[in-house]
């Protein structure tokens, strides 16, 4: 039985950032190619165990090694992108990046043979044979399991803001969907998906883990696909929630983010047993909401499909429920709270959604396919 254990939460900061790409032709569409990018040839370099394929053989993997400060984020995540280029471009392949590559269409596309995912196909059946998507998934390292469940809990209501921000996937199986990240939707018709509800402890989210894998719900913990999850044998909290991204400096922008989020609230936990903790270490009084939000998850729920649906012109049900706040007012709040940069650039700039929608009308789908890639 694949779970994990509290004795895997044990550095706090680090982070780990995977990415998922298309592989695709000449012409930028998705093509089968991680057959001999991931098993018939050796990965090189940074790449060595750290390439991997997804459900379709036109998506592929990456993870960085574990990287020991924010600071060191950029430089690790260039290396492995770079790498990835020119080995794919070795093989006569590219590759591309967005929530849903708008040339995929589903029925054309071939799945892999891992038996992992034919497995998953056999169970799950329609829902998983369309799932075309392609995410960023930020791990940040958290020292205390319980500590870990609860920042996860906090963590839901910024989740909406991180997928408004990246929706970068209006078009699925050759259509406008509407949508800003259609891709959200698509994978939310998986189970065990979308946004969780909060756990008291880490022993409540392992019991619920080992529950699903005996009862036969799940092949392994690595099956619950939950916006966010504490990650039982990474010792991580992992944020799922961004839509695919081409700008390696829009992948940063989240990366800073989430690694402010997390260490902010873990600081925050700790305060909880003495909140005054921070008025002696800085002067500014006992910080305020300790005891946590605990936030329904059929609120989340409608702020989640906000941002899937309206991206950038998002709109967002406060935390303390008070109001509404619009994405460019919570974006200066939590540049100002949090003291990062990269998502007000990101804000400022034109949305995925946007640029996608814009370049097909201008040029064409030929050019839309060949902005998307690296």
């Amino acid at each position: 039985m694949e779970t994990g254990s509290a004795e895997n939460f044990e550095r706090m900061g680090t982070l780990g950032i995977e990415e998922e790409f298309f592989v695709v032709d000449e012409s930028g569409r998705p093509v089968s190619g991680t057959d001999e990018l991931v098993y018939a040839n050796d990965p090189p370099g940074v790449l060595a165990d750290r390439l991997d394929h997804e459900l379709f053989k036109c998506v592929i993997e990456t993870q960085t090694p574990i990287i020991g400060s924010l600071p060191e984020a950029g430089d690790a995540l260039r290396e492995v992108r770079d790498t990835l280029v020119s080995y794919a471009a070795a093989h006569g392949y590219r590759i591309a990046a967005a929530g849903l590559h708008p040339a995929a269409k589903w029925r054309e596309l071939d799945h892999a043979e891992k038996p992992r995912y034919r497995s998953q196909l056999d169970r799950i059946q329609y829902p998983q044979h369309r799932n075309t998507t392609a995410g960023l998934h930020v791990h940040v390292g958290v020292d205390d399991a319980d500590k870990a469940v609860w920042v996860a809990n906090e963590i839901r209501w910024f989740l909406p803001i991180m997928l408004a921000l990246s929706a970068n996937s209006p078009y699925w199986n050759g259509f406008d969907t509407g949508l800003a990240s259609a891709r959200a939707k698509v994978f939310e018709g998986l189970p065990n998906t979308g946004m969780p509800t909060s756990f008291e402890s880490f022993e409540e989210f392992a019991t619920f883990e080992r529950l699903l894998v005996e009862r036969g719900s799940i092949n392994d913990r690595g099956e619950l696909w939950y916006d966010v999850r504490p990650h039982s044998e990474h010792g991580t909290v992992e944020v799922r929630t961004p839509d695919g991204q081409a700008d390696p400096e829009y992948v940063l922008a989240f990366v800073e983010y989430v690694h402010a989020l997390v260490t902010d609230l873990a600081e925050r936990y700790e305060d909880r047993a003495d909140p005054w903790a921070a008025y002696r270490s800085s002067g500014h009084g006992p910080r305020d909401g300790e005891a946590g939000y605990d936030h329904r998850r059929e609120l989340l729920d409608e702020n989640k499909w906000r941002a899937m649906r309206y991206g950038h012109a998002a709109s967002f049900i406060d935390r303390d429920h008070s109001g509404v706040i619009s994405l460019s007012e919570v974006v200066d709040r939590e540049c100002d709270r949090l003291d990062v940069s990269g998502i007000g650039r990101l804000y400022d700039a034109e949305s995925g959604a946007s640029r996608q929608r814009r370049i097909r009308r201008e040029s064409g789908p030929e050019a839309l396919y060949e902005s998307l890639v690296l």
